[in-house]
């Protein structure tokens, strides 16, 4: 049985391999773990108070209604802290996260607000898996084939798909794929799944059974959303693959011998895809909030549905909680960028 020291030098050392020795991983992410610091105080602070300028609280509804008395709604105040100026209801919560990593009470739910996050942001996380690797799984594919086979007849006919995707919102898609899985229902019985995660039976199948349902009602929104994106990342790739095709040193690899398979994949396309790999870490973000849409239009049941709910029920500690989760994704997000260029590129340090 191995030891956990030696488990951890082991680790360390295949990372030190699979780098070339160009980094220690452990220091750096401490480092900017700790430079992160300030910025999710300041974000959480702003985020805090933002929500609470805004006119009325969870209690708002409740005073409308003339079966309630004052005196039940101070209770009720009181009882959920907002009776205290907002600065100290922003340090209660924020020392308590930090203590106790408690986000506070959900108003709506009734329920930790930790509880009723986390199965919302996984089930956006598989969405937003799927859609990641339909997402280069396409666009890196198209947008190689559009620069090595630049000006074809193929090439111009992806491009004039692409600048039709492009001038489409993904939520309008969506309704379009709405209309056309009805019309395969009604016409031919296909048996699409058109919402939800799950099926009704989801409880009595067999573990794979799960998977595979889980997975046929992921496909249809996660397509929707990559195929809206790819037509962007698809034309840049080939930007910037057409950029690096047409310097020297790629010409001088290929009057060296070099196999067109290799001039085109081991050196333009490693060169090409730098800048996607430097601005990785936007992207976890950025697709969570791009599959929002869709999450609503096919009742999916991840993030937007519920934090929409909570922006128009004032439920302050779960939308305080859902935008700090956000924060915490992006820098996440980004030290794994910088940690993905450092194996890509061989002039970047871990210093």
């Amino acid at each position: 049985m191995i030891e956990g020291g030696s488990l951890v030098r082991a680790t360390l050392s295949i990372w030190w391999v699979a780098t070339g020795g160009r980094g220690f991983v452990i220091p750096f992410i401490i480092r900017r773990l700790v430079q992160f610091i300030p910025t999710i105080l300041l974000s959480s602070f702003l985020i805090f108070i933002v929500i609470s300028l805004a006119p009325g609280d969870f209690l708002s509804t409740a005073k409308l209604n003339p079966n309630i008395s004052p005196e039940i709604i101070a209770q009720q105040r009181e009882n959920l802290g907002l009776d205290k100026p907002v600065l100290i209801q922003y340090f209660l919560w924020m020392k308590n996260i930090i203590l106790h990593a408690d986000f506070g009470i959900s108003f709506a739910y009734t329920q930790p607000v930790w509880n009723v996050m986390i199965p919302r942001i996984i089930n956006s996380l598989w969405l937003v898996l799927f859609i990641t690797i339909l997402y280069y799984g396409m666009a890196v594919p198209l947008g190689v084939f559009g620069a090595v086979r630049q000006n074809s007849f193929a090439d111009k006919a992806i491009n004039v798909v692409m600048y039709f995707l492009l001038g489409f919102p993904s939520f309008f898609l969506a309704l379009l794929a709405i209309f056309f899985i009805l019309q395969l229902r009604f016409k031919y019985h296909w048996q699409i799944p058109l919402g939800g995660m799950t099926s009704d039976n989801f409880v009595n199948m067999s573990f794979w059974q799960r998977v595979g349902d889980v997975a046929k009602h992921l496909i249809i929104p996660a397509f929707i959303v990559a195929i809206h994106s790819v037509a962007t990342l698809s034309r840049v790739i080939r930007g910037q693959m057409l950029e690096v095709l047409h310097s020297d040193y790629i010409r001088t690899a290929r009057a060296k011998g070099v196999t067109e398979h290799t001039a085109i994949w081991k050196h333009t396309f490693k060169n090409g895809i730098l800048p996607f790999v430097a601005n990785i870490g936007g992207e976890l973000p950025a697709l969570i909030g791009g599959a929002g849409f869709v999450e609503v239009v096919f009742a999916y049941p991840g993030i937007t549905p519920m934090l929409l709910d909570a922006l128009n029920s004032k439920d302050l500690y779960l939308i305080a909680g859902f935008n700090l989760m956000t924060t915490i994704l992006l820098i996440i997000g980004n030290i794994l960028a910088d940690i993905l260029l450092v194996a890509v590129d061989p002039r970047v340090r871990l210093e």
